[in-house]
């Protein structure tokens, strides 16, 4: 009994945890293979943009060549791993626009996952139980359809009501359906939030965006930031990042009631089938939205303040031993460690 309370245990951190990766699925859809080194050299690291997303317990950072993971050990150390990043984004015809948006998810939840599953291995080694594959695909199985129940199916039904109460059009019912949509991500994430396990890795989500933003404010002022760097400086960033992928999801919300609108209408079945068979339609137009926001200066951030603010709901402020897991994280991918 005690052995199966362990794996349960484990499966229903993780089963909480995957939902929130989508709302942390933080600035690394964002760094663009292209704009990369080839070399992958750490002194010339300080021109490429890196990106993240918390875990259990940790951060994951993602670098110019490789993964960098590193995570608080119950006994206070930090454990660290590393590998490298392939991306099938530098290869036709996955690096075509739209389709590597659609790609570069596929790879940044691959790749989140396999992070939060050994994160949480790390985390809760004082039980010595290993998760199988089993629990891992329970764990991906229930968050899958808990996703698709509650940011397709609910905002549908609802949506159906509001349009048999109202007497509304079709067009008014796809546009009741996105805001609907939004309204149910934005009370989700409000309410995970207040889930201890949730907030502590909102905290680590915290501690990411700032040390990337010390990194990043550093690198004008100082070609050898990575020596300068220090928890106590990082600190003092703002926990807000323009590239976080909190934004993503919103603008994912605003794109999915234009192409929606354009399949017709149908029965229920048909309306949630083919919602999810647009889902890579959807990702692939948003991430390009936000790729050439990013690039567009003031303007592109004048566009996309407005749904800075949902990260507020979708960060804490770290504390010093969270900022230092951030930056060791940091240091791994870009190989100072």
């Amino acid at each position: 009994m005690p052995k199966m309370s362990n794996i349960r245990a484990k499966v229903s951190r993780l089963i909480k945890i995957l939902p929130a990766s989508l709302a942390l699925w933080a600035q690394n859809l964002f760094v663009d293979e292209a704009d990369k080194n080839p070399k992958g050299c750490a002194s010339e690291d300080r021109r490429i943009p890196i990106g993240g997303q918390a875990v259990i317990e940790g951060v994951l950072i993602k670098g110019p060549r490789l993964w960098g993971l590193a995570v608080r050990q119950p006994n206070g150390e930090i454990f660290k791993d590393k590998w490298f990043n392939n991306s099938m984004t530098t290869r036709y015809p996955w690096k075509l626009p739209i389709v590597r948006g659609f790609v570069t998810m596929v790879e940044m939840l691959r790749v989140g996952f396999r992070a939060l599953s050994k994160s949480a291995e790390i985390a809760l080694e004082e039980t010595e139980e290993k998760l199988t594959k089993k629990d891992l695909f329970l764990a991906v199985l229930i968050a899958i359809v808990a996703v698709v129940g509650l940011f397709i199916a609910l905002p549908m039904w609802l949506a159906e009501l509001g349009t048999n109460f109202f007497a509304l059009s079709a067009a008014t019912r796809n546009a009741l359906e996105g805001v609907m949509r939004g309204v149910v991500f934005v009370s989700y994430v409000a309410c995970i939030g207040l889930m201890k396990d949730i907030r502590q890795v909102f905290r680590y989500h915290g501690a990411e965006h700032k040390t990337i933003n010390a990194y990043e404010k550093s690198i004008p002022k100082n070609p050898k930031s990575e020596a300068t760097l220090m928890p106590e400086d990082i600190a003092r960033e703002s926990r807000i990042h323009p590239r976080c992928g909190t934004s993503f999801m919103l603008v994912a919300i605003l794109i999915s009631i234009a192409i929606f609108s354009i399949i017709g209408q149908g029965n229920l079945l048909w309306r949630i089938g083919s919602r999810v068979a647009l889902l890579p339609l959807v990702i692939g137009v948003s991430y390009e939205i936000i790729r050439l926001a990013s690039r567009s200066g003031f303007i592109g951030w004048l566009l996309m303040s407005p749904m800075l603010s949902l990260q507020y709901l979708t960060t804490r402020e770290p504390n010093l031993d969270q900022i230092e897991v951030a930056l060791t994280s940091m240091n791994v991918a870009l190989e100072r460690e």
